[in-house]
């Protein structure tokens, strides 16, 4: 098996060049140990949903339920009655010792049901039965090889536990199981975990269909190898973590999927948690972590939108978070392929200490500190919206290595970063710097749009190392205090103009050839000062002239327009593409100012 041992975001140079001698990577066969920290770069985030759930354990799940021939079970306040022998009644405790199909009826007020089966398959049908206990779990499988809980259709059913639990009990949730739990059905179940976790598994949990809703002290809804919900409208209220895999050990567990149905998370802590890997491929997922953006983490509390120790991967359904931490979080690798994702953060919108890879989809992030964040950024393909406080697309990590290198980045440090455009849809909005790379950068394709900071501290474009731009657009735009461009070794053209001084925001810029075309028209949205542009339409060497006013007309990308037309506009800067020259008006081109 691969090696997936949860990665932590930092390790010493000597644990890495033991990891590297012994041939540790992304494709390494080896078994993983409590022992076992890798590098986050080891993560491939290249992989589909396919390829990291085909290394996991495979979930195990109820079929349909055969209902004929159940054995009945009558709740009846504080007793209960059954013609089975397999069923053992003592006072309000009922227990369950055989396999088999119970149908579960009436109210227990202060009771419980108990389910002592070694190495068999219960299923109980809840048909409106409510339990309670102020003593322990309202359900508790303490002995099973799997536990298959049926709504039956039409039903309502309540389980609601004891108010505290001892620091070492074992069962401590309102709906335990010590071996797989899957619930199923089309009727409906609340669960009130009083005392501790709602729902809880300590092997797999499956949720495949029925109306759940849970409220818990702590965990919400908890699986030890895995949570996989491929259906039903699940809400979860929790003080601690919404859904939650924690099986850290196992390299084929720990891990969350969600293929389909409407799962809501309100959570103290994070909304999902999986210790390992999280992949979303259809439904819709609304996570509320932590307040949301606007508030605090309180203390040490971990209060991320969706997190993942190895790799997260949202392929399909709609994702919106809204958490006070980063929205989207992965100690190794997170790859965008296809969903909708709607994010706000308080912190980060989407982080990943090794690579962050975007293949599909949309993603926009309405409102973060640092938009992007990653060690390797790649966007492939889809679009992405991202406003930001600080840094917009940040290529960056917990240290920076490398030596003194000139360039864009003006002879800072160059750690081991890189922002790479292939294609898709860029456009970001940014109080910070806007395309910021503590590495390297390269644009190859795509359409990228910056609306850049009006303070002069950050610039539109932050690059430590190489730039290069070898194809697609991109226009970046914002004060002129920091100003970067890409390199003159780039084999597509580009200009940086630096204005005598700022234009507001609603002003149109037009850039024109030497032949009067319009090859560029962008109405800014906030206050600028510089602008650089390329596209296939810059040819090297040649001149430019920027002028304010005109008209821009057509589908607008970040305020970068389809057309445009000069009518009555005034001549601003004139530029030689390629040229990064310091100086600005019609001196012409950017170069990057002091730091």
């Amino acid at each position: 098996m691969r090696l997936r041992k949860r990665f932590v975001a930092a390790v010493s140079s000597a644990a890495l060049a033991a990891v590297l001698l012994a041939g540790c990577s992304s494709g390494a066969t080896e078994t993983a140990t409590a022992a076992t920290t890798v590098a986050a770069t080891s993560v491939d985030g290249t992989q589909s949903a396919k390829t990291v759930l085909a290394a996991n354990k495979q979930a195990t799940a109820a079929g349909d339920v055969a209902t004929d021939g159940a054995t009945t079970i009558t709740l009846a306040g504080t007793s209960a009655s059954s013609s089975s022998d397999a069923v053992k009644i003592d006072g309000s405790t009922v227990t369950i010792t055989a396999a088999g199909t119970y149908r579960i009826t009436g109210t227990l007020s202060d009771g419980q049901i108990v389910v002592t089966a070694p190495d068999a398959t219960v299923t109980l049908i809840l048909d409106n039965a409510s339990i309670t206990s102020s003593t322990t779990a309202a359900i508790a499988a303490t002995d099973v090889d799997s536990l298959v809980v049926d709504l039956a259709d039409g039903t309502t059913n309540t389980l609601a536990d004891a108010a505290t639990y001892a620091d070492d009990a074992d069962v401590n949730a309102a709906l335990f199981s010590a071996g797989d739990l899957t619930l199923t059905g089309s009727g409906s179940l609340t669960v009130t975990g009083n005392g501790n976790d709602g729902i809880t598994s300590k092997d797999g949990l499956v949720i495949a269909s029925g109306t759940i809703t849970v409220k818990a002290k702590d965990d919400g809804i908890r699986g030890k190898d895995y949570v996989v919900v491929d259906g039903g409208t699940i809400t979860v209220t929790a003080g601690g973590d919404g859904l939650k895999a924690d099986n850290d050990e196992d390299a084929d567990s720990g891990y969350v999927a969600i293929t389909a149905g409407a799962v809501a998370l309100t959570t103290t802590g994070d909304g999902v948690d999986a210790a390992t890997d999280l992949v979303v491929t259809g439904g819709d997922l609304v996570v509320k972590a932590g307040g949301g953006h606007t508030v605090k983490p309180s203390g040490d509390t971990s209060a991320k939108g969706l997190k993942s120790g190895v790799i997260t991967v949202l392929e399909g359904g709609t994702v919106t978070v809204d958490a006070s931490d980063d929205a989207i979080h992965s100690d190794g690798a997170v790859h965008l392929n296809g969903a909708t994702v709607s994010v706000a953060s308080g912190d980060d919108g989407v982080h990943a200490e090794g690579q962050q890879i975007i293949d599909g989809g949309t993603v926009e992030v309405t409102s973060s500190n640092e938009g992007l964040e990653g060690a390797d950024i790649v966007l492939n393909d889809g679009t992405v919206h991202v406003v930001s406080s600080d840094d917009g697309v940040n290529g960056a990590g917990g240290s920076s290595t490398g030596s003194q290198q000139g360039g864009g980045g003006g002879g800072e440090q160059v750690g081991p970063y890189k922002i790479t455009i292939n294609g898709g849809t860029l456009v970001i909005d940014a109080g910070g710097d806007g395309l910021d790379s503590n590495g390297t950068a390269e644009i190859t394709g795509g359409t990228v749009v910056v609306n850049g900071p009006e303070g002069n501290g950050n610039g539109a474009l932050d690059v430590n190392g190489t730039f290069t731009i070898s194809g697609g657009t991109l226009l970046a735009a914002g004060s002129a205090g920091m100003v970067v461009s890409p390199g003159t070794d780039s084999a597509q053209g580009w200009l940086s103009a630096t204005l005598d001084s700022a234009v507001a925001a609603g002003t149109t810029i037009q850039v024109v050839d030497s032949d009067g075309t319009v090859v560029a028209s962008y109405v800014t949205s906030k206050s600028i000062q510089n602008v650089v542009f390329s596209s296939s339409k810059i040819t090297s060497g040649k001149t430019y002239t920027i002028y304010t006013g005109g008209t821009a007309s057509g589908t607008s990308t970040g305020g970068l327009a389809a057309a445009g037309a000069l009518g009555s506009a005034t001549k601003v800067a004139t530029v030689t593409a390629d040229q990064a020259a310091a100086g600005s008006g019609f001196g012409g081109g950017g170069g990057r100012g002091p730091r």
